[in-house]
């Protein structure tokens, strides 16, 4: 188990690294948000191309001489519904994201999009999924709104002004990331885990191709010069392709609860290094402010788990 939070704590710390890099992008480049996105899919598909081979590969040998099963896992109708539903989903995100952290912070885009998700799946788990939330659920609700209102404050007194667009896009992504999170969860039809990535990352990446033509945001691409391609080839890689297959590896291992938990060192990670490589200083209101919102967020995923382990044990 030790090996397992070691790894999603890895993860969790070079996720951590995309808002940085991207946001030094954006200062010193013309760079586009939505073309970034796109970028950093088109980078990671092919190492995601090459996990799914293996992944199901090693689905074929272990199906072999066993009668009655599938070589291959054969998604029907639903299940590649369910799939494109994700890659539109991730498509979102990543645009949002990323345009929050142009327009604000690496840091507060980070704690609002990555923090809230959490708690909203919790609430609306209940009307969705059939999970009736606990007290304890409705009070973290209550505390991360409150904690994001403290970083919203933080923000306007360390910057002088309401970057109301940025935080908008901010709580757009934490939005869209909630929805991706329920999708998971509804989707039953177990395709293998780097299948399911790779699918998801290229609708993905067909739905940002578009809006980045039409948009007019390959017109930046001739302002990056080698390093800020390497930057580019980075987020693609490291964050998106190593930092998931920690992940992965991660979860064979360790309890969902504590993963969750564990999960919730990215935006701290974040907000660290954006004070320390961006200078993005949060005001004590602030800094409370996200000790909260990650509290109520810990609490949240751990009621959650808990919640479903014991409707899993009933059923």
């Amino acid at each position: 188990m030790i090996r397992g939070v070691l790894l999603i704590a890895l993860a969790s710390m070079l996720w951590a690294t995309t808002g940085i890099v991207a946001k030094f992008l954006f200062a010193t480049t013309e760079l586009e948000a939505i073309t970034l996105a796109l970028l950093r899919l088109v980078v990671a598909l092919p190492f995601f191309w090459l996990l799914m081979v293996r992944e199901l590969r090693q689905i074929s040998a272990g199906g072999a001489g066993q009668p009655g099963r599938h070589l291959l896992p054969r998604p029907g109708p639903t299940a590649l519904l369910v799939l494109a539903g994700l890659g539109m989903f991730q498509a979102f995100y990543q645009g949002s994201y990323l345009l929050a952290v142009d327009l604000t912070g690496a840091g507060i885009a980070t704690l609002i999009s990555l923090c809230l998700p959490p708690v909203f799946v919790a609430i609306l788990a209940a009307p969705l999924l059939g999970e009736k939330p606990r007290l304890i659920t409705v009070l973290s609700l209550v505390s991360a709104i409150a904690g994001t209102a403290m970083l919203v404050a933080s923000d306007m007194d360390t910057t002088g002004t309401l970057r109301l667009t940025g935080i908008l896009m901010a709580l757009l992504a934490a939005l869209v990331y909630t929805g991706f999170t329920l999708t998971s969860r509804y989707n039953s039809a177990g395709t293998p885990v780097y299948t399911t990535a790779f699918i998801c990352f290229l609708v993905a990446a067909l739905l940002l191709l578009p809006v980045a033509w039409l948009s007019g945001g390959f017109a930046g691409l001739g302002t990056l010069k080698l390093k800020h391609w390497l930057m580019v080839t980075y987020i693609g890689v490291v964050p998106t392709c190593v930092g998931y297959l920690c992940f992965f590896t991660a979860m064979k291992t360790t309890p969902a609860t504590l993963s969750s938990i564990i999960v919730t060192l990215e935006p701290l990670f974040v907000a660290l290094l954006a004070w320390l490589i961006l200078g993005e200083v949060l005001a004590n209101i602030g800094i409370a402010g996200a000790i909260i919102l990650t509290v109520a967020v810990i609490i949240a995923s751990v009621s959650s788990q808990s919640q479903s382990a014991s409707k899993e044990n009933q059923s």
